[in-house]
């Protein structure tokens, strides 16, 4: 951990990654995304954060529908090259696309990306019953048809014993066969393992394993090897490289990334100091419920530092942190002699804050 001073303001950053040996990586895994045929007072210090679980990301996220669209199938294509299986998937039609991917089998018994579908809706249970096994059986034929995103995700599946019986070598070897094929999520995880490690040899090749993935926009993976950069693991040391990687992070949606680039902006570290524009990112990250970008911005608001100081903000920001359990002294004395009026107004707006 290093420390920042910044005359009234202190900025703590930790590792935005949490701790396989110095390196942390939270959570971990990114589910491989299969693709359409044819695609490719004096203020205490500020921590840095610890990185929102990666969790597994399910590929291809559909996008929203208008409410009761759902009941309504999707309109036939004019298209001869349409795809409608996965069309249906992204517009979440999912019982559509699970008939419309097994009406593909049916002509085409090796139409992988069908199967890969198949086995996406399998495991998440979209469409059909959730079934893991059966998810891992179709992921897996999609594999030995050649299909890098199936591989990478029965290689996870095999590696935490999701669906099939628990194998790490063999899972390894998959996200291996993948990740040589440049899949960026097999990439990713690969690199994950190399990192767990501790070896220097993995830990250059994770860094690569990364970088091969980042420049494929994962965030996730630009995330991790801007941590990388910024600790020197596995590469040279280069703050400059990591608040890129960070920021392309952040614009791919990327919470921990989002956070780790508003520190280096306000440090002035790797990037050129702007306490406003560090602001910003804090802000965008605590509106998407970020609990530790929250309790940033109430600090921010309290001392007035890229924002007009404004306590019944700094209050309702720490509330909304709190209520994810985020609790911080140094602000509970700071909004402390606020109005009740002042008070009743800040529990509005972190009550607004709460979402849904």
């Amino acid at each position: 951990m290093r420390q920042v001073r910044l005359a009234t303001l202190t900025l703590l950053r930790a590792s935005a990654l949490t701790a396989v040996g110095t390196l942390s990586l939270a959570a971990g895994p990114v589910a491989a995304k299969p693709t359409p045929p044819g695609s490719t007072p004096a203020s205490p210090a500020i921590q840095a954060p610890a990185a929102p679980a990666l969790g597994v990301q399910t590929f291809g996220a559909p996008n929203q529908t208008l409410p009761g669209a759902a009941s309504l199938p999707p309109a036939p294509s004019k298209d001869p090259n349409a795809d409608l299986a996965y069309g249906a998937y992204q517009r979440g039609f999912y019982v559509t696309a699970f008939k419309e991917a097994t009406k593909r089998l049916e002509t085409n018994k090796t139409d992988f990306a069908a199967m890969t579908l198949l086995a996406e809706l399998y495991s998440q249970g979209l469409g059909v019953r959730q079934d893991p096994r059966r998810a891992a059986e179709w992921y897996r034929l999609a594999a030995n048809l050649g299909d890098p995103h199936a591989a990478a995700t029965l290689g996870m599946m095999q590696i935490e014993g999701r669906g099939v019986p628990k194998d790490q070598a063999s899972g390894r070897a998959l996200l291996e066969k993948a990740a040589a094929r440049a899949d960026a999520t097999a990439s990713y995880n690969l690199a994950l393992i190399l990192i767990g490690t501790g070896v220097p040899a993995d830990l250059t090749r994770a860094a690569d394993l990364l970088r091969q993935a980042a420049h494929q926009e994962l965030a996730p993976a630009q995330h991790a090897l801007g941590v990388l950069y910024l600790q020197g693991r596995g590469l040279a040391k280069d703050p400059a490289r990591a608040a890129e990687w960070f920021r392309r992070a952040a614009d791919n949606g990327d919470l921990a990334g989002e956070v780790e680039y508003s520190i280096l902006l306000f440090n002035g570290e790797g990037v050129a100091k702007d306490e406003a524009r560090a602001a910003r990112y804090f802000r965008h990250a605590a509106f998407r419920g970020n609990a530790v970008a929250q309790n940033r911005v109430a600090r921010l608001y309290a001392s007035g530092r890229g924002v007009a100081r404004n306590l019944v903000e700094a209050a309702a920001w720490d509330m909304a942190a709190r209520a994810q359990g985020l609790s911080d002294a140094w602000l509970t004395q700071a909004v402390a002699g606020l109005s009740p009026e002042e008070k009743a107004r800040a529990e509005r707006l972190a009550a607004d804050r709460a979402g849904p």
